[in-house]
């Protein structure tokens, strides 16, 4: 669910063989490319956050910009263009049948078989093929985990080892036992534990396994030999990290982040249609055509490439001056009025989006009644009034955790029982009463360079003041890397979902997930969290997410914002660009665009 979202940070999201978590929906329709569309050169766009991670599958790096080159190059632990399935314009699943297939054989226990067609290699040549299935079910399953973390701190607490760390959950991938792999190498079979409401969405295609072998300084059949011969982790009775595992899951958590070109060209290894070739550190990363890619998905360009620019306004002026030709500004009215005067064609919608307000579980917020005195402080319609209702008119502020206004009657359903509409206007005196004298000081984080979060935080700053709190500014251009740091009291970012899935629910909200940066812990929640992902009915599963909506107000999490509007523009020169709300941005369709004529 991560700017944050996967989490917007992507909250980003979300991440792991599941779908991530967060993101919003909206679109309208512009013309598809033109068949007679002329063939090769280059796109170039411009996007808000910068590149930072080959793994945006990481609780740190699950960033937006990251989900898409990862979505691209078809690397990512969620859905992309080069595994099994992504995801259509209406959020719909779409089968990508020239990578394989996969089936559901059985529904007690639920079985589901992956099949990995013949033939397909990595970009660097090697064969794609069931053990790297098993790899990346290795990674998101947690099957090897042998610790017991402290639900507050997230810190271990029996001495075991926690192998992978995950953006996501591996709730719902509980599997009764180790996969079956064919004789041939080529199809994985997984039986489950429990039904699991996501299976659908699962894509056991992440990290190459011969490149997680070689920096684990084994051979691929060697390490495919110690995961079948490893048995499965027992928290109760926790056991020496296995070396050659432990060195291959260190990698994998912090080995692709980066800093500039790498010269390990491991770092590089696509499945899908894309694949990076060059990478300018806050100014760009460049997307070439995968020469080993066999698929319908291949584009008719021969180079992506995605500038990072954070100002709303400099991306406009790229794109006038034709430095770019497309952009994913930060919708405003300013950046409206700004394209019309451009004359570039624009692309909006709603985005599977929100921004929010948490308090982190703890130090200054321990006490229930301080944190309801601060979200008594915070002015909702006033930051909604300045922020979004400019370019959309008819927005309001948000009252759910977990559903949008576009949800219909299950949005309605969940703000009657959460309460959240009770803190729409700042209550200073009830506020003042619920201190009682006292005057807690607070540490609020917030990424500087976004103006929407700047204008929230200076919002909040000024209200709260009022009620005798003392606020200490602690934003800054790398919030996301200090997201879960204990360096700050409240956070102000947002999650994009992917628009499919319920993985959010314990990434977010569950003790010790991926994303539950605030040490958020709740008892009733996590057997919620844990219903949730085995529930298949869709109203049960409602009602669930109407239940963890109202214990979260009850606790006095924190409060969302507001849905975020979503723009994309062009000037007119690349074919097929449309809007889509959720966490692959302005990219989810970048293998059909065309340059026009």
């Amino acid at each position: 669910m991560s700017e944050k979202t996967r989490r917007t940070r992507a909250l980003a999201a979300g991440a792991g063989v599941a779908v991530a978590a967060l993101v919003l929906a909206g679109c309208t329709t512009t013309a598809t490319p033109d068949a007679g569309a002329s063939s090769g050169g280059t796109i170039t766009i411009a996007t808000t956050n910068a590149f930072t991670s080959f793994n945006g599958d990481t609780p740190e790096a699950n960033l937006d910009t990251n989900g898409m080159v990862g979505y691209l190059t078809g690397v990512s632990g969620g859905l992309g263009l080069g595994g099994f399935q992504r995801l259509d314009k209406d959020f719909s699943v779409l089968d990508n049948t020239d990578f394989g297939t996969y089936e559901k054989i059985s529904d007690d226990p639920l079985t589901v078989k992956y099949t990995i067609n013949e033939g397909l290699t990595w970009s660097d040549g090697e064969p794609i093929n069931a053990d790297d299935m098993l790899v990346n079910w290795a990674i998101n399953s947690g099957y090897y985990d042998d610790a017991k973390l402290d639900p507050a701190s997230g810190e271990v607490t029996n001495g075991g080892t926690q192998y992978f760390t995950l953006a996501g959950s591996t709730a719902g991938l509980d599997t009764t036992a180790f996969p079956e792999i064919s004789d041939d190498n080529m199809s994985m079979t997984l039986v489950y534990s429990k039904p699991f409401v996501d299976f659908e969405l699962v894509n056991p295609i992440g990290k190459p396994a011969h490149v997680l072998a070689e920096k684990a300084g084994v051979s691929e059949a060697d390490f495919i030999t110690l995961l079948k011969d490893t048995p499965k982790g027992n928290p109760e009775a926790p056991v020496a990290p296995n070396a050659t595992l432990k060195a291959a899951a260190d990698f994998w958590n912090t080995g692709y982040d980066v800093t500039a070109m790498p010269t390990d060209q491991s770092l590089l290894v696509a499945s899908g249609p894309f694949i990076v070739t060059d990478f300018t550190p806050e100014q760009s990363i460049t997307l070439g055509k995968n020469p080993n890619y066999k698929g319908s998905m291949s584009p008719k360009y021969d180079q992506l490439i995605i500038r990072f620019i954070g100002d709303a306004n400099a991306q406009v002026t790229a794109l006038q001056n034709g430095e770019v030709q497309a952009i994913q500004p930060q919708a405003s009215a300013d950046t409206l009025t700004a394209l019309e005067n451009a004359n570039a064609t624009v692309h909006s919608g709603s985005q599977l989006s929100y921004d929010h307000v948490d308090l982190s579980f703890g130090g200054v917020f321990a006490d229930a009644n301080v944190r309801e005195a601060f979200l008594k402080t915070i002015p909702r319609q006033q930051i909604l009034d300045s922020i979004i209702k400019p370019v959309n008119p008819d927005a309001e502020v948000l009252n759910s955790q977990i559903f949008l206004p576009t949800d219909g009657d299950q949005y309605t359903t969940a703000v009657a029982a959460s309460g959240y509409d009770k803190f729409t206007e700042p209550d200073i005196e009830g506020a003042k009463a619920l201190l009682a004298g006292a005057t807690p000081t607070v540490r609020i984080l917030y990424n500087t360079n976004n103006p929407n979060r700047v204008d929230s935080f200076r919002a909040i700053q000024q209200s709260a003041q009022q009620a005798g709190f003392n606020i200490v500014d602690a934003g800054s251009p790398d919030w996301s890397s200090l997201l879960g740091s204990g360096s700050y009291d409240v956070s102000i970012f947002g999650w994009i979902s992917p628009g499919a899935g319920n993985a959010a629910l314990p990434q977010i909200f569950k003790s010790g997930g991926g994303g539950n940066y605030n040490n958020y812990s709740n008892a009733t929640v996590d057997t919620l969290v844990d219903e949730s992902q085995v529930t298949t009915d869709p109203a049960q599963l409602a009602d669930i997410k109407v239940k963890i909506d109202a214990e979260t107000a009850k606790d006095f999490y924190g409060l969302p914002l507001f849905q975020l509007p979503g723009l994309f523009a062009d000037n007119g020169t690349v074919q097929g660009i449309d809007y889509f709300g959720g966490q692959t941005g302005i990219v989810w369709n970048a293998q059909e665009w065309t340059l026009a004529g």
